[in-house]
């Protein structure tokens, strides 16, 4: 009877899942988000991005024709696990070649997760050239459903006027490291929802789940809503107990996304700024420099009440007090994952190889493959499939299937960098303030219940402990941002693809 009982629920929430199809043209459009005009990547002709609205158990299509001309693509669908179809990961060199232009692929897979996600192009610089949208998974299980009216998306990015490909000759020059120390490309704005002057309507006396994404090339964000409060409900598509903000603020790291409740006022007469700026320390103080003349960090958008209304400016801010979100506790309150089976130790720092700057981790940095990884592991198969060797220059990670992986990343690098990691959720269970010092083996105390995400911030000349548990048997990407390196390095500075190996299978159909 019980097995039964399981078959007929089974059955029942196959029959609620639906399938999601979407066809796309990927293509250059014009647009000026800033007031400049200039080429971007759009879909269908349209940019910003179309978002992305499923409910966990959906089968998601999309249908990707390669319509720029001059170069490939690809979709990576950021924080989605793939645990089976990890060949759908969009990660090119690693789980799949580029899509030549004129080319089509089909992107097929069943969302088994719930909460703010994103997609974007893993393939050069294309995603700050603007290949990314928001992907929603709403959850009928939501824990706050009962406390929310309606709902909406903010995303957040730093905007370039030259094109990633030009900016990318300048990057990598040598005339670059020798005049400029290798010195990042400088942003023009920062943009809300891909544009400069964006309104979010709302009505008094509502609450709204805000889905807060950084689809940024490289500094994080620092947001707030104008004589509003935001409670934290989710980060990275984990819901957490809440979270209340008050007085206190709120960053936001490239690849990371927040979900908030944010509840109106009941008054009408007035409508509210929502300020967002860029971290001029990851910017400039951090690598000693100072911004140029006339930079603006800063973005304002509106909640509007009341159309009639003016838009007001944004509030002064004189200082920061950012809530930590390593202190974050997961809603299911999952405890800690140990013992510990294998621990990865990844030290990050900066050196010039051909006289160019490049991010390493362990003093090694990542090459680009003519043949993706998880390619090269299913066609050596099972007797080599465990040797790093066959991979190349990837600083590749070979774990065992279930095993539970503890990585520390120290940060020797004179900024703080962003991690995130394909295929998993990881357990934070330490970070250090800047400039505090680097892991020597001994660990501070840390939550038994911690947060798990799929990206966090690593302070610069300090570090971070985080565990997983190898559950997901293909190529999974472990990678640093932010972008700039990500273009250079061709898979997030110093990527290193990470194997497990055991319980890895050819699908049964390979996508065309």
């Amino acid at each position: 009877m019980a097995r039964l009982l399981v078959l007929i629920f089974a059955l029942t929430q196959l029959a609620l899942s639906k399938t999601v199809h979407y066809k796309w043209d990927i293509s250059w459009v014009t647009a000026a988000p800033d007031g400049f005009s200039r080429p971007v990547i759009g879909i269908n002709g349209q940019w910003p991005c179309p978002q992305i609205d499923v409910e966990t158990g959906d089968r998601l299509v999309v249908e990707v024709y390669n319509g720029l001309g001059n170069q490939s693509t690809g979709l990576h669908w950021h924080g989605m696990f793939q645990n089976g179809t990890g060949y759908m990961d969009g990660t090119t060199g690693v789980t799949q070649c580029p899509i030549p232009p004129g080319h089509s692929l089909t992107y097929d897979f069943v969302i088994d997760q719930v909460g703010s996600y994103w997609y974007h192009s893993h393939n050069l610089g294309q995603y700050p050239d603007g290949l990314w949208g928001p992907l929603i998974v709403h959850d009928p299980k939501f824990p706050y459903a009962n406390e929310v009216d309606g709902e909406f998306t903010i995303t957040l990015t730093d905007w370039y006027h030259q094109q990633i490909p030009d900016l990318l000759a300048v990057y990598e020059s040598t005339k670059n490291e020798e005049g400029n120390s290798g010195d990042e490309p400088t942003p023009d704005s920062a943009l809300v929802n891909g544009a400069t002057n964006t309104i979010f309507k709302v009505e008094p006396g509502k609450t709204y789940l805000v889905h807060i994404i950084c689809v940024g090339n490289f500094p994080g964000h620092a947001f707030l809503f104008d004589d509003h409060n935001m409670t934290v409900v989710e980060v990275d598509g984990v819901w957490t107990q809440k979270v209340d903000i008050g007085n206190q603020n709120v960053r936001i790291a490239t690849g990371q996304r927040m979900s908030v409740l944010l509840t109106t006022k009941n008054d009408t007469s007035k409508n509210y700024a929502f300020w967002d700026t860029m971290d001029i320390n990851m910017l400039f103080f951090d690598e000693g420099r100072d911004p140029p003349a006339n930079f603006n960090p800063n973005v304002t958008a509106w909640l509007v009440y009341n159309e009639s209304a003016p838009l007001p400016d944004p509030p002064t801010i004189y200082g920061f007090d950012f809530v930590d979100d390593v202190s974050f506790v997961p809603y299911d309150l999952t405890p800690v994952l140990e013992p510990v089976d294998h621990q990865i130790i990844m030290d990050v720092n900066a050196g010039s190889i051909n006289g160019i700057s490049r991010l390493t981790i362990n003093g090694e940095t990542y090459l680009q493959q003519k043949v993706p990884s998880l390619y090269t592991a299913l066609s050596v198969g099972d007797k080599y499939s465990s040797n790093p060797l066959v991979y190349g220059s990837v600083n590749p990670f070979v774990l065992k299937h279930n095993e539970v992986v503890e990585i520390v990343v120290n940060d020797y690098h004179e900024n703080l960098h962003p991690f995130h990691l394909h295929g998993h959720k990881f357990q934070v269970l330490e970070r250090t303030a800047p400039k505090a010092g680097y892991f020597n083996g001994t660990y501070g105390n840390f939550s038994q219940t911690p947060i798990s995400r799929d990206t966090i911030m690593v302070q610069n000349g300090g570090y971070m402990v985080m565990r997983f548990r190898a559950d997901n048997p293909d190529m999974s990407l472990s990678s640093s941002l932010p972008s700039p390196h990500i273009i250079t390095d061709q898979s997030h500075a110093c990527g290193s693809s990470t194997v497990t190996s055991n319980g890895m299978s050819t699908p049964a159909s390979w996508p065309p």
